[in-house]
């Protein structure tokens, strides 16, 4: 699954927490880890006390993290921390990043030029956000949403991946319509069918997807009920959002300040976001 994990550390927030955890889970044990730390850019003598410090925090993290020091990649970098995320995850073709988020709402993300919301919006990869405001459990119980698309057949792809590798883990598919489907004549509805076929991928996985519909206007506002409901430890989402192809460097402020489904889910899901990414159209 993922094979090569950039833990984006800042020394705050619950992602060592998260990442112990996964630690658990065979495929995340076995995975290559990346510890990313980024001090701005000071002056000569302040950079060099500032690198100190981040190398003896990301040695403190390890710790914390209960991962083998000669398995880590420790990374001190001087820049704009959310550009050097972006850089760095290319340069070592992370297929993860993890990282921590303040839950910040679009507009205050923007206000508060959020690392994680700017990362989240540019990046082409798979994103593991962990809120400073949750309580981080065992990965058992994971929810992913079910849309019917090719980026949301690889989130259930990714999620029967991840539950295979978990003893006693349990998958739930989540299908959110936004107003009532008229059934058939044979009394199943477009949602049943996109239900049904995540079911029969799950299945080839050797993996039981217990199935989830709900109707309502707001698709965010529902995933994030159904991941209440189930319990989830770890919500896992398609994100189709638009990202700017000629502008990488600029914000897409109509999906910020939109109504993109997956940053409601990044803001106020009641566990971490696992976000699998449509692939970049050149």
């Amino acid at each position: 699954m993922f094979r090569n994990l950039l833990v984006a550390d800042s020394g705050t927030g619950h992602v060592e927490e998260m990442v112990r955890m996964l630690q658990d889970i065979p495929s995340f044990g076995r995975a290559k880890v990346n510890l990313l730390h980024v001090v701005q850019e000071q002056s000569k003598s302040q950079a060099d006390d500032h690198r100190s410090n981040a190398e003896q925090l990301l040695n403190s993290a390890i710790e914390r993290m209960a991962l083998n020091p000669n398995g880590v990649n420790s990374l001190v970098r001087e820049g704009d921390p959310k550009q050097t995320v972006l850089n760095v995850a290319e340069e070592l073709s992370c297929d993860l990043i993890v990282m921590g988020s303040r839950g910040l709402g679009r507009l205050q993300s923007i206000l508060a030029n959020s690392t994680s919301q700017y990362v989240f919006q540019l990046s082409t990869r798979p994103m593991l956000l962990v809120r400073d405001d949750l309580y981080v459990r065992h990965v058992n119980r994971v929810m992913v949403t079910v849309d019917g698309t090719g980026v949301g057949d690889d989130a259930v792809r990714v999620a029967c991946e991840l539950v295979r590798d978990i003893p006693g883990g349990i998958l739930t598919g989540v299908h959110v319509s936004r107003q009532d489907i008229t059934p058939t004549r044979g009394g199943r509805t477009k949602a049943d069918e996109v239900l049904d076929a995540a079911v029969q991928r799950a299945r080839s996985f050797g993996i039981v997807l217990k199935t989830f519909h709900a109707t309502g206007a707001d698709i965010g506002r529902e995933v994030c009920r159904a991941a209440q409901d189930t319990q989830a430890d770890l919500v896992v989402i398609a994100s189709q959002d638009r990202r700017p192809l000629v502008a990488r460097g600029l914000v897409d402020l109509d999906k910020l300040l939109g109504g993109s489904v997956s940053d409601y889910i990044r803001v106020h899901a009641p566990a971490p976001v696992l976000l699998v990414r449509e692939a970049e159209q050149n």
